[in-house]
Order: C-alpha cells, then structure tokens, then sequence
C-alpha cells in the first residue's frame, strides 16, 4: 500500500528551514481558516437566528407588498363604486319622481296608508 497524499496537502520540496516556515504558517492559516468555518457551521444557535431574521425580512417585505397591493385594488374598486353609484341613485331618484308626478294615484294611495297605520298606533297605546 502506498502512500496517500490529500490535495491539500504540500509537498516538502526543500530542506530550507525558511520555507519550510513559510509552508508550515501557510497549513496554519489554511487551518485556521477551515476550523472557523467548520465552527460557523457548527453554530446551530446563530444559524437558526440568522435564518429567522431572513425569514422575518421576506415576510415583512411580503406584508408590504400585499398592503401595497390592497390598498391599490381598494382605490381602484372605491373610484369604480363612486363613478357608478352617484349616477345610478340619481338616475332611479329622478325616474321614481318622473313616475310619481305622470300617475300620482298610487303615491297618494301609499302615503295615506302610511298615515293610517301611524294613526292607528297612535290611538292604541
């Protein structure tokens, strides 16, 4: 069996003590490295945290946007309801009033049932 060597790993290509210095502060910083980011990871606690202030963010977004949109679709139904109803109860208002003053009969008929069922009310108590 022979010898494995990683990928990471650095082959000792000559016996200078300064650079084998150099090459061994390199593996150090390479190491060091790699363990914060194992530790990072390993940070159950903060990674949850992080994950809910994002999550938290894009629902605040979402939540405006929805109001945005609401508040949009709102002004939009609110123009369409005062550009209808205004001419629609006038409309019905004057055709209402037309009719009465063509055949008033049936208005006189309804206001002195009116009158009638008031009176007698009035009487009994």
């Amino acid at each position: 069996m022979g010898e494995e060597s990683s990928p990471r790993s650095t082959a000792v290509t000559g016996s200078d003590p300064d650079e084998l210095h150099r090459e061994i502060e390199a593996t150090r910083e390479q190491l060091g490295e790699t363990v914060e980011a194992l530790a990072e990871k390993a940070d159950v606690k903060r990674q949850t945290k992080l994950k809910l202030e994002e999550t938290r963010g894009q629902a605040r977004e979402k939540l405006q946007q929805t109001s945005v949109a609401f508040a949009q679709k709102r002004e939009q139904l609110m123009g369409k309801a005062k550009e209808v109803s205004p001419q629609t109860a006038s409309t019905a208002a004057s055709t209402a009033t037309q009719k009465a003053r063509e055949n008033p009969m049936p208005v006189a008929t309804v206001g002195a049932f009116a009158i009638g069922v008031l009176v007698g009310r009035l009487t009994r108590t």
